[in-house]
């Protein structure tokens, strides 16, 4: 998989692209993370990428010809069809199952806004699928596209240590996770449950799923209702 992802800044990215679960699935070539730059397209001695909205209106917006010719470079520079995603809270809700198509394509485009938003015709014009990670504002897209690669990257085929952990986590299945317990057993005045000591394999996946469910059920009703 490759993703590009255009950006005011890139220098954001580089420590994140090399460490933990993708550092390790960069460096083992399951994905390929490629950082451009919105003003390495701009033709003005200030290397401008926004300007003041038309109408009025407080702070900035982010202008069409950078953007559309970073996305143009990019997709001529690797002559593939890419998937272009506009990071926005006025998308579609990212979750789970979106991580999960998502993972299957080989090119995705992030783009990542910043300022008060872009102007309107970028929209119009390269026709993004517009993707919001949540309700609420963030200062730029560069989170939320940090944390779509996370999700994306770990589903990616020998990404993770155990290929069983993307399915034991919240979501995969619609529940969310059970309770985890580690050393040491006691732990001021907390016990590890009984079932998990017990070595009956059967038995602690029944409870496992009757916590996950009952997790579910008290703390994420909704998704019970999907």
């Amino acid at each position: 998989m490759r993703i590009d992802v255009l950006t005011l800044f890139p220098e954001l990215f580089e420590r994140f692209a090399t460490t933990s679960i993708v550092g390790r699935a960069v460096s083992a070539g399951l994905v390929e993370i490629v950082l451009t730059n919105f003003r390495d397209f701009t033709h003005d001695p200030h290397r401008s990428v926004d300007d003041r909205p038309f109408g009025g209106g407080p702070g900035m917006v982010m202008m069409c010809g950078p953007v559309f010719e970073s996305v143009r470079h990019v997709e001529k520079e690797t002559r593939s069809e890419s998937t272009r995603i506009l990071l926005t809270p006025q998308g579609e809700r990212f979750d789970q199952r979106m991580a999960v198509e998502l993972a299957g394509r080989s090119h995705l485009l992030l783009i990542c806004g910043h300022y008060e938003g872009f102007d309107e015709r970028i929209r119009l014009g390269l026709r993004p699928r517009e993707i919001s990670v949540g309700d609420y504002v963030l200062s730029g897209g560069e989170p939320a596209a940090m944390v779509l690669i996370d999700a994306l990257v770990r589903l990616l085929p020998g990404a993770l240590g155990d290929p069983n952990s993307a399915l034991d986590e919240s979501f995969p299945g619609g529940l969310l996770e059970y309770p985890q317990y580690t050393r040491p057993r006691e732990f001021e005045g907390m016990s590890v449950p009984e079932i998990l000591l017990s070595g009956d394999h059967a038995k602690m996946e029944a409870w496992r799923r009757e916590q996950a469910l009952k997790r579910t059920h008290e703390r994420r009703p909704d998704l019970l209702d999907l």
